[in-house]
């Protein structure tokens, strides 16, 4: 069997603890409240029947001090009687009168109740009884009251029995202060549900904007800080989210400059090490001119000739190198314009048309309009036609062909020769600076190329098979589509 596990949110989580805790509150307080009053209700009614029986038995026993009465009170005297019918008039309350043994002799009664002889067991427990008054329920909602009737002399001579009816009442009360109640609570609970609503909306609210400041923090841009002026649990997390924000900035310039360090660090590297390479036989040749030219020699100006080509030759690389650092340093500069990308490759493909064959499978008529740098993209497109050529053997027919596919926003220009390819432990270096499969060149054109090509929000990727060739491609978008400088 699986367990479902549900995804609440915080706001929900507190909306329902809340209502929770109002619930059991309310219910706790609505049992002990019930409770409470029921207890009350019925002592307060047993009270009123003590009163009430207390006062008839002390009109009684002042009637019998006063009046003599025989042993028992078989023969009831008309006096008493009619003292019984007055205390029952008077105090708006049923009375019966029984003998000792238990057997009706007289009753008065407010509600016409029928009034049967005393249970033996009820006379048992008066006879057993440590109080004078013997209290009995009769049934949930009926109580009675039993005492002796004594004469002047002290002796028992009949049972007075005050029966009690108010408790339908109490029964009424209850229900309707029940009702009452559930009211009450209702609308508290309708009251604090609204409230605990809005209490759960304004906690999750501060949050919110809190997680959406740092769903939006990023080390490469200046990250706004949370402004909060209460002194309380949240504005502590708020306190500790703008320092955050204040170390992370210190830590990107930390990183930025280390960044920069580095990168010029590997720059100088690169720099120094290109410019060993053309230097080396530059002085090699200035060694050997110096100990075997002579002017008077017949061949002088034939040495010097190749000299100066030798000293042309390392000086145009060295130039070449200069050229290539310098245009890696201006790349991340863009001025966007329209541009037609089918004329800007045909201008590259011309500039190489004389050294190999190159096929164009497209429409030189066609425009294909897209925002972009013109002579950033003219940069990329010479490179990798020129490394097109460069990676075809000499003594191989060279065919480079450049195929345009479109779709509805993006166009994508494969450039693919007929070359000996790429081997696959080189993939993950090709476009990465410093590295070069020739043997001259810096290694930064195809990282500049990558770059560029990143710049104008589009990708770059190749497709290589060894004694095949290999393919470049370029992706831009077409122009209206979103791109920023």
């Amino acid at each position: 069997m699986k367990l479902f596990k549900l995804n609440i949110g915080l706001g929900k989580r507190i909306y329902i603890a809340m209502v929770a805790i109002i619930l059991i509150s309310s219910l706790v307080i609505g049992i002990f409240t019930i409770f409470f009053f029921k207890n009350q209700n019925e002592q307060y009614h047993l009270n009123r029947l003590e009163r009430k029986e207390k006062r008839i038995a002390k009109g009684i026993e002042y009637f019998l001090g006063k009046n003599s009465i025989s042993e028992n009170l078989d023969e009831v005297p008309k006096s008493f009687y009619e003292k019984i019918e007055e205390l029952s008039d008077v105090n708006n309350i049923s009375i019966n009168i029984y003998n000792g043994k238990g057997e009706i002799l007289f009753a008065f009664s407010v509600d016409d109740t029928i009034v049967s002889n005393i249970n033996p067991v009820i006379i048992d427990e008066l006879n057993t009884s440590d109080y004078d008054v013997l209290i009995k329920e009769l049934s949930q909602e009926h109580l009675a009251t039993y005492s002796f009737i004594k004469n002047n002399t002290g002796k028992k001579i009949g049972i007075l029995n005050i029966p009690y009816h108010d408790f339908t009442k109490q029964s009424i009360e209850f229900y309707s202060f029940f009702t009452t109640l559930i009211e009450v609570y209702l609308f508290l609970l309708i009251g604090a549900s609204i409230l605990a609503y809005f209490l759960s909306k304004n906690i999750t609210r501060s949050l919110k904007t809190i997680g959406d400041n740092m769903k939006n923090v990023t080390i490469d841009k200046k990250n706004e800080k949370i402004e909060w002026k209460n002194k309380d649990e949240i504005g502590q997390l708020v306190l500790q989210y703008n320092n955050m924000i204040d170390q992370l900035e210190n830590s990107a310039e930390l990183l930025a400059q280390s960044e920069r360090e580095s990168a010029w660090r590997e720059m100088a590297k690169q720099v120094a090490h290109e410019i060993k390479n053309p230097l080396t036989p530059m002085k090699l040749s200035v060694q050997f001119l110096e100990h075997s030219l002579k002017p008077d020699s017949d061949d002088f100006n034939e040495k010097m000739k190749k000299f100066s080509e030798k000293m042309i030759a390392q000086i145009d690389a060295l130039t070449n190198i200069a050229n290539e650092f310098s245009n890696f340093a201006k790349m991340p500069s863009t001025n966007l314009e329209s541009v037609d990308i089918i004329k800007l490759i045909s201008l590259a493909q011309e500039t190489f048309q004389n050294e190999i064959k190159i096929a164009f499978n497209y429409d030189y008529y066609q425009e294909v309009l897209i925002n972009g740098d013109k002579e950033q993209l003219l940069r990329v497109f010479n490179n990798l036609l020129k490394n097109a050529v460069q990676a075809i053997p000499k003594e191989t027919v060279g065919v480079v062909i450049i195929n345009i596919t479109e779709e509805e926003d993006i166009i994508t220009i494969e450039i693919k020769d007929n070359g000996q390819g790429i081997p696959p432990e080189q993939y993950d270096k090709i476009f990465v600076p410093n590295f070069t499969t020739k043997n001259s060149g810096s290694g930064l054109g195809l990282a500049m190329c990558k770059n560029i090509i990143k710049h104008h929000q589009g990708i770059m990727w190749f497709e290589s098979k060894m004694g095949i060739g290999t393919s470049f491609f370029v992706s831009l978008p077409k122009k209206n589509t979103s791109l920023s400088s």
